[in-house]
């Protein structure tokens, strides 16, 4: 466990009712009720100084469904119903507040339980009331956010308003089109000086605006989308294949998946965003360009959470002799992020603690499309990432 802080740390879910977001609840409220089950938690035994506990974190959050956590729990099947009663019974209580909505960027999703605002301008004042008001009735030292919500359509990024902070701000003003949800809540943790972390494919933090913004007034940002299944696989195997000089000719990836996610990715404006942050590192890995890098997503209803990604490798080695590699990981797609995610939120906290802004390289371990500080090309590689992460820690 961490050395103790006592310090409490709020972590605002925007789509909290998700099976993400209710299964970290679930696990944080289970360890706080006396549960000693760390596993999966990467930094369960990492004693870092200053980082708060798993114990004084706090929930809340945003979503356009108003059931209450428990009920949202059930519905995903990641719970079991003796998970819920014991320890996770706080759930019971938990309903989210409402949350900004738009069929114009996530098509397959919506619900009742919307902000209602007349622009973007109040829409962003509403948000920074919420944060405000989290810390104040749940007396935290801290707040992040964590954006978990349905993925976005792709946005065009060429658009002057998401180019510069003065634009954006004049976008704000004019109910831009080109600004999304995840935009919104993203520039509202900015500015309320809240830690901000994309764990999804959805463009937010990561148009130069709000890169801009992040920098100005030094809040940690990080990003996007979660390495938890296939993709983490992909970053572990590629530098692997890399140092025995095995050569990838083709790499097939396909995903089935039944759960909300899967649902927002039957669309396929959401979809290509998806395969937009999934299909760039190996080559970046192997140094190569690997022409046959074949990524699908399908959404399989009985599934459900229960994930299954297959991948099938061919490599050419000594002599030019052929070979293949399967994988075949049965993944429960929020049991394995829904860790990440918490581990994300105390990082942040630590960074703005520390008075570190700006883009937070070191969490690229945990995101499949890395933001980096300075323009460079991200690291990949899981063996350096998590070196990364140790040094900026300060644990050798």
């Amino acid at each position: 466990m961490s050395m103790q802080t006592g310090r409490r740390v709020g972590v605002a879910f925007v789509g909290m009712g998700g099976a993400v977001a209710t299964t970290a609840i679930a696990g944080i409220e289970m360890i706080k009720s006396g549960s000693n089950r760390l596993d999966g938690l990467p930094l369960a035994n990492v004693p870092v100084a200053g980082m708060a506990d798993y114990k004084d974190l706090v929930f809340g959050g945003w979503d356009l469904n108003s059931d209450d956590l428990a009920s949202a729990a059930a519905g995903h099947g990641v719970l079991t119903k003796q998970d819920i009663e014991n320890g996770a019974q706080v759930l019971k209580g938990i309903t989210p507040w409402p949350a900004v909505g738009s069929a114009k960027f996530c098509k397959n999703i919506d619900g009742g339980n919307r902000i209602v605002a007349k622009d973007h301008r109040e829409t962003v004042s509403i948000i920074a009331n919420d944060l405000r008001r989290f810390r104040q009735e749940s007396n935290l030292d801290e707040v992040v956010v964590v954006n978990l919500a349905s993925t976005e359509r792709w946005p065009d990024l060429s658009e002057p308003v998401l180019n510069s902070s003065a634009a954006f701000e004049k976008g704000l003003d004019a109910s831009d089109e080109s600004i999304s949800p995840a935009m919104l809540y993203a520039y509202a943790a900015i500015k309320s000086g809240v830690p901000y972390a994309n764990f999804t494919p959805s463009v937010a933090a990561d148009v130069p605006a709000l890169l801009e913004l992040a920098r100005e007034l030094n809040v940690p940002v990080a990003g996007k989308d979660g390495k938890t299944g296939q993709t983490m696989m992909k970053t572990v195997l590629a530098p692997a294949l890399k140092a025995r000089a095995l050569h990838v000719d083709g790499w097939f990836s396909t995903n089935i998946l039944g759960n909300r996610d899967g649902l927002a990715l039957n669309d396929p404006s959401s979809l290509q965003s998806k395969l937009n942050t999934k299909g760039t590192v190996l080559d970046s890995i192997l140094g190569y360009p690997v022409e046959d890098h074949l990524v699908h997503i399908h959404y399989y209803r009985p599934r459900g959470d229960d994930k299954e990604a297959w991948d099938n490798i061919d490599v050419t080695g000594f002599l030019g002799q052929r070979m293949q590699i399967k994988v075949n990981f049965l993944c429960k797609d929020s049991i394995l992020a829904a860790p990440l995610v918490i581990e994300i939120a105390r990082v942040l906290d630590l960074a703005k603690k520390r008075g570190d802004g700006g883009v937070q390289e070191q969490l690229s371990t945990f995101f499949k499309a890395p933001m980096v500080k300075n323009g460079h090309g991200p690291e990949h590689a899981f063996g350096k990432q998590e070196q990364m992460l140790l040094d900026w820690l300060g644990v050798h």
